[in-house]
């Protein structure tokens, strides 16, 4: 299963880019049920509540975009770490920052989706 590195981090630009567009359907698609994501400011979401509050509008994310993402690949797992600049609107307040994240995706049964994001704000 070694090589996925490239695969893999063009997944998540394709989930980024996602995000940005809030298009739900690529989210489902490349994010696992029971995924952990872990926000700069320490809030954790499930799949369902990260998904749900964009559907609502909760959540607003206007773009996410990485750099500097490096993948070390692990057969089944491929972790992620790298940076990204994020524009949002979360409870009505816009913030523009840039985060340094570690991100992990898995392949189950063929199909690889992202399982953790965990992230912490840049100066």
């Amino acid at each position: 299963m070694a090589g996925n590195a490239a695969k893999i981090i063009e997944l998540d630009r394709q989930r980024m880019v996602a995000m940005g567009k809030g298009d739900i359907a690529e989210l489902n698609r490349l994010i696992a049920d029971d995924l952990i994501y872990v926000h700069s400011s320490a809030r954790v979401d499930t799949k369902a509540t990260l998904i749900g509050a964009m559907e609502t509008g909760a959540t607003v994310y206007r773009s996410v975009v990485p750099s500097d993402v490096v993948a070390q690949d692990l057969g089944n797992a491929v972790v992620l770490t790298g940076v990204a600049a994020i524009e949002v609107t979360s409870g009505g307040n816009a913030m523009s920052f840039r985060v340094r994240f570690v991100d992990v995706y898995a392949n189950r049964g063929g199909t690889w989706q992202m399982v953790t994001w965990q992230s912490t704000k840049l100066a």
